[in-house]
């Protein structure tokens, strides 16, 4: 599913004395490619990153050079080179986390014939690391690893928010309520009730695509990002239906998970 632009405002990196601000920017330009986006010119790069067109002309010249981007001079535009996906695959090859938790997710899914899923916050996002996707009936949606999703509509992002700590949930909600301002009251309220499952059941719901319920839960380790794991089917049930179906396998994978990483890292 192609992802929209982001339209978090940008934070003030130049503000921090420690950061080099042309790396900044230079990542900044990097993120402005999404899924669904093949060519951008320095317009819509200044556009998309709120960069003046003189600082992208600079910038994309540099990463060209560097072996990041692509350009094509016929159509005065950029693309992602290959190093980028290089870098990727050695990020998910060398993950302690995914080493350890991919093989109890392959065998959830294969087991129950489920999609198992492993993701991170990025921004207002999340990100999947890792998906396997075994469900009972055929569906359109395809989920790769590197796939953007919704925070705030989805089981994974309202898991992520119900255990982060007060300042980021409320400066992640005052995003939110300027993106949905029409349906602002409905979706407080269905990500509060996400919050109070979650404290009190370990995971929450939610059915954010027509005839698909997930379930999620956090998965907090010493000393790394909050993780979310998720279970879902492509189904006519009704979600309390399926919760009770799924919540316990999806419980007892988060503290496999939890117990063997903590194994790993003692």
């Amino acid at each position: 599913m192609p992802s929209t632009p982001s339209r978090t405002p940008r934070r003030q990196h130049h503000e921090n004395p420690v950061l080099n601000r042309s790396l900044v920017r230079g990542v900044e330009i990097l993120r402005a490619f999404q899924p669904g986006v093949d060519l951008l010119g320095n317009g819509e790069i200044a556009e998309r990153t709120r960069l003046s067109r003189a600082t992208v002309s600079r910038l994309t010249q540099t990463l060209v050079e560097c072996g990041l981007l692509e350009h094509e001079p016929g159509r005065r535009a950029y693309r992602l080179a290959a190093p980028v996906l290089s870098l990727a695959h050695a990020m998910r090859t060398g993950s302690p986390v995914l080493g350890v938790v991919a093989p109890l997710m392959r065998a959830l899914a294969e087991k129950m014939r489920i999609n198992v899923g492993l993701a991170t916050a990025d921004r207002d996002e999340m990100v999947y690391l890792e998906s396997f996707r075994y469900n009972r009936k055929v569906a359109l949606r395809n989920v790769v690893a590197g796939q953007r999703v919704p925070m705030e509509l989805t089981s994974l992002g309202r898991a992520h928010l119900a255990v982060v700590d007060d300042a980021q949930r409320s400066a992640l909600f005052a995003q939110f309520r300027r993106r949905h301002s029409a349906d602002w009251h409905r979706l407080r309220e269905e990500m509060d009730a996400a919050k109070r499952n979650v404290d009190t059941k370990g995971y929450c719901a939610a059915s954010w695509q027509p005839e698909v319920v997930a379930i999620a839960v956090p998965l907090i380790l010493p000393a790394r990002p909050v993780y979310v794991l998720n279970v879902s089917v492509r189904t006519t049930a009704s979600i309390s239906a399926t919760e009770k179906q799924l919540s316990g396998p999806l419980l007892a994978l988060r503290e496999k998970a939890k117990a063997a990483l903590l194994s790993a890292d003692a």
